[in-house]
């Protein structure tokens, strides 16, 4: 046989046992020697750094499983098939399943990752890829470049992304005031947006049941919103009521969309208002397609759990915040305010959606970090049951809560229904994400403060209670849902998918053994059935032990400047 250089086709399929000649529209091109893959024989041409032997592979785009080896080189997936040539690592899956690196379209790890950057808790979770912002970049808007800079310099363990917030550029400019901004101010927080952009943000996010961006307008969202457009950025939302009104809130994204020209995504999901259980999900599924039917780019994505968790203050109206935390206390102080407060609990506050009523009284409301060593021995009681011990008035109680807080007081809200989860599961536009974020130390809750299960088990929940138990969704599906399709309505180019020329982004799990075991009172235990998970090609998650490596990269957004 002669020696001479010929193509090898590293894409395409084995027939018959024999090497196939035919390229296929994926196929990468490779020049090696000798022509033929000698089988049991590694040479410095054929071998790959990373085969998966005998996995079950999952595409990402919502096939059924096959079986196959993948091979892995530089960082990317090499080949897709049968592989008789050696790995300078060799990973067997017989009998498990092999997946594309889970993505959270909804992270809270801005802050953290700077600080420590393995992320532990998600990747034991299958978590590769995480995309945060809710609130923002952890820094003013000349400084997103950066951010993204730094992170990759000294090294992080997943891939990252983050969204800047119209509310960073509002206080930037009008601080913790509600009023409306003029029309120079408007230019201004559209340049703040603009300069976000071009660091590399992956569009716009608002948070507006929460002060001062609950003060923010529709019309001053679509203008800011106009800087994002113009790179191509997303706009996602924390909305303005996800409770009664949430058909109105949804209303006010699209219109947001449309009129700014950007595709729009609703954060976490959710019918949270007990009397609108079973009714109100339908009306959000009508409300989205509708829009999309007529061309609008709207999705969103949820986690998997009926309680969320955020601030006790959220349990305060909106107008009280204005000012900031240390007007907010001297309104607490004020007899006659703290009165009026009270009564707007049951009448209701322009701008404020009420999280008392949506978690059905303060029996829905517990109290899971009290920043008060004083007050630490209320923690995982409800407000009711804190204010039978205290004596005093159930809002009393929380108040004071939060009034003698050293940081934000952190609540779970018990207020959504478990069919509502399962119905919007079903929905194709939904993706999964946490609204968690890393932690800097095991044991520790994540940078909100917030010890919720949704940090340790949101993702192997959606298969082990949906796919596995509840038979919601299929597994082909559930991971359609946490890799390629999160990838596609990112645009993160080369990710999400299984195929030939992406970056090799894995998560190897066992579905018999795949359990979350993170629950409201052990909210940080860690998941069981994830084996491997490889980001960028490389082994950071080892028979369930993080080996250290940080081959996570930042993902800038569409106005990157390179």
């Amino acid at each position: 046989m002669r020696t001479s250089l010929v193509l090898i086709l590293i894409g395409a399929a084995a027939s018959s046992g024999a090497q196939s000649r035919i390229p296929s529209p994926d196929t990468q091109l490779f020049r090696v020697a000798p022509s033929v893959e000698q089988p049991g024989r590694a040479s410095a041409d054929t071998t790959y750094d990373i085969v998966i032997r005998n996995g079950r592979v999952l595409d990402g785009e919502g096939n059924p499983w096959i079986l196959a080896d993948v091979g892995i080189r530089d960082g990317k997936f090499a080949r897709i098939g049968k592989i008789t040539s050696h790995g300078k690592k060799e990973i067997d899956a017989t009998g498990k399943y092999v997946s594309p690196g889970w993505i959270d379209m909804m992270d809270q790890s801005g802050s953290v990752l700077p600080r420590n950057g393995l992320a532990e808790n998600k990747l034991q979770e299958g978590v590769t890829t995480a995309i945060g912002g809710e609130g923002g970049t952890p820094v003013p808007a000349a400084r997103v470049g950066e951010y993204f800079a730094n992170l990759e310099k000294n090294g992080i363990s997943i891939n990252f992304g983050s969204y800047f917030s119209e509310t960073q550029a509002r206080e930037a400019v009008l601080g913790e005031s509600a009023r409306a901004p003029n029309a120079a101010e408007l230019a201004h927080m559209r340049a703040i947006m603009d300069t976000a952009m071009r660091g590399g943000a992956m569009g716009m996010t608002t948070a507006l049941i929460y002060p001062p961006s609950s003060y923010s307008t529709t019309d001053e969202l679509v203008e800011v919103a106009k800087a994002a457009a113009a790179y191509g950025g997303t706009y996602a939302s924390h909305m303005r009521d996800e409770g009664k009104g949430n058909i109105s809130a949804i209303n006010e994204l699209i219109a947001v969309s449309e009129r700014a020209g950007l595709p729009a995504e609703i954060f976490h999901l959710k019918v949270a208002y007990k009397p609108g259980w079973g009714v109100l999900m339908d009306s959000v599924r009508q409300t989205v397609d509708a829009a999309r039917a007529r061309g609008l780019d709207i999705a969103a994505d949820m986690y998997v759990y009926t309680a969320g968790g955020t601030g006790l203050e959220a349990t305060i109206p909106s107008w009280a915040h204005e000012g900031g935390v240390d007007s907010l206390k001297a309104r607490l102080a004020n007899p006659q305010i703290r009165a009026r407060l009270k009564r707007e609990l049951t009448t209701g506050s322009p701008g404020w959606w009420n999280i008392v009523e949506a978690a059905g009284g303060w029996d829905g409301v517990v109290l899971v970090n009290a920043r008060n060593p004083a007050n630490a021995k209320y923690e995982q009681k409800t407000i009711a049951q804190i204010a039978k011990e205290t004596g005093k008035d159930p809002a009393d109680a929380a108040w004071d809560l939060v009034a003698q807080g050293h940081g934000r007081v952190m609540a779970i809200y018990h207020m959504m229904g478990e069919p509502d989860i399962e119905t919007a599961l079903r929905f194709p536009w939904t993706s999964i994400g946490s609204d968690a974020g890393a932690v800097a130390q095991i044991g520790v809750p994540d940078e909100t403060g917030l010890p919720h299960p949704r940090s340790f088990g949101n993702f192997p929940r959606v298969i082990a209670k949906y796919v596995k138990q509840q038979h919601v969704l299929t597994l082909p599906e559930a991971i359609r849902k946490m890799t390629g399709w999160p990838a596609t309505r990112m645009r993160l180019a080369n990710r999400g998918t299984i195929n030939v020329g992406n970056w090799a982004d894995v998560t190897i799990f066992d579905l018999d053994k795949l359990e979350d075991r993170a629950t409201y009172e052990k909210p940080m235990e860690f998941p069981t059935g994830i084996e491997w998970v490889l980001v960028n090609g490389v082994v950071t998650i080892d028979h369930g032990k993080h080996t250290g490596a940080k081959a996570g990269r930042a993902l800038r957004g569409p106005g990157a400047v390179q």
